[in-house]
């Protein structure tokens, strides 16, 4: 499983939420960890499940999404 952090536009409130939470739930390889107004923290199995297609599955719900990097701390 890969971990996945996106940045949502569109999103403005928590009806928007739920739809995005159904949307990713639909998808076969997809686990939710966190899904607030404007992002989505989640595991995806890439071999069932590419960015591709979750990005996809967003975008004819009505929401761009794009990955979130993530600054690695420097110890």
């Amino acid at each position: 499983m890969e971990h996945l952090n996106l940045k949502i536009d569109g999103m403005s409130c928590g009806h928007c939420v739920a739809r995005v939470e159904k949307t990713l739930k639909k998808l076969d390889g997809v686990t939710l960890n966190r899904v607030d107004v404007g992002s989505a923290d989640l595991f995806y199995d890439p071999a069932k499940a590419s960015f591709a297609k979750i990005r996809e599955a967003l975008d004819d719900a009505g929401y761009t999404a794009s990955p979130v990097e993530r600054a690695e701390r420097l110890a």
